[in-house]
């Protein structure tokens, strides 16, 4: 089982106005390449602090220019809100520009927020996701793009160096929609904390994943954690509960929808008596992580950063736990 760092690059209102949680995502970069873990993620979001990365190409270029080894990640470029052609240009050059090291996770959105910013209906997210995941593709593989009838057929003027494209992730919220991504033969990205309510729940869903991949699709089940190592737990106990808090406000609509359901899984306690949130010793976290490789996930997805959790106490995490699953 490999381990990663997937940053929300999330901000607080009341964060002193000198942070800078960008710089604070390029240290974390650094702390993981040289602990070892296996990529560094990013997620995309828009207007509200709960995520100030709008845009991951821009992101991890920065982190490829300062990296050698590590493999750098979105999770995930947000088709409905995009041009896929531009996409399609902008994740090649990624690529190049990192020496093909990069994974490109996909989605769909879930914030309406976000949906209201961009003037797109929620009703047609699926249809949009579906129309630019295939022009993406098509484009970096080199395909012809007809931007209408009348004329004639384009194809981007630069290529990725990973041929016929970077490894693809999905990111699936709503169980029902697992065979879908399955049959497609691509990774899956999973947010456990927001969608499911215990561990069994979620090797039931890897279970039903891996039941409907065409025969000898090469993919990974990739699982976001809360994690902390270190001495201090309470710290990670805290930051938790105002990363959970800033969820709830967003309208983030899967785990809103989980809260309403069962409040208490509002509680940073309930999250990480579920399991879904790793926190104590080295050797502690370690054992806990036992129990998702059991499961069937191939990549924990490390956040470490989270809730304003100090520079220092997320590199000391990553430290922490990367020699334990270093990558080769």
């Amino acid at each position: 089982m490999r381990l990663s760092a997937f940053s929300v690059v999330d901000a607080y209102d009341d964060d002193p106005p000198s942070r800078d949680r960008l710089g604070e995502v390029l240290l974390l970069a650094d702390a993981a390449e040289h602990a070892g873990l296996s990529t560094v993620w990013v997620a995309e979001h828009h207007f509200h602090a709960g995520g100030v990365c709008p845009s991951p190409p821009v992101l991890l270029t920065a982190i490829a220019a300062r990296t050698h080894r590590i493999r750098i990640g979105s999770l995930v470029s947000v088709l409905p809100f995009h041009n896929a052609v531009d996409l399609a240009e902008q994740y090649a050059m990624v690529d190049r520009l990192s020496g093909g090291r990069l994974n490109l996770g996909v989605g769909s959105g879930y914030i309406p927020l976000e949906f209201e910013g961009f003037g797109v209906d929620p009703a047609t997210k699926r249809e949009r996701f579906d129309v630019g995941l295939a022009t993406l593709l098509g484009g970096l593989q080199g395909e012809a793009i007809v931007p209408s009838p009348t004329l004639g057929p384009r194809r981007l003027n630069v290529a990725p160096v990973q041929r016929p494209y970077p490894p693809i992730w999905i990111a699936v919220q709503r169980r029902d929609a697992l065979p879908f991504v399955a049959r497609r033969g691509v990774s899956v990205a999973l947010v456990p904390y927001a969608t499911v309510g215990s561990l069994g729940e979620l090797a039931e869903q890897i279970r039903e994943f891996r039941s409907h991949l065409p025969p000898g699709a090469e993919v990974s089940v990739s699982v976001a954690l809360h994690l902390y190592a270190g001495e201090r737990p309470e710290r990670a106990r805290t930051a938790l509960q105002r990363y959970l808090d800033s969820r709830l406000a967003t309208q983030s609509a899967f785990y809103q929808d989980k809260v309403r359901r069962d409040p208490r899984h509002a509680s940073a306690a309930t999250i990480e008596r579920t399991g879904f949130a790793a926190f104590g010793a080295p050797t502690e976290v370690v054992s806990q992580l036992e129990s998702f490789r059991q499961a069937g996930v191939d990549e924990v997805l490390g956040i470490f950063d989270f809730g304003g959790l100090s520079v220092a106490d997320v590199r000391a995490s990553i430290e922490a736990l990367g020699p334990t699953f270093r990558a080769p």
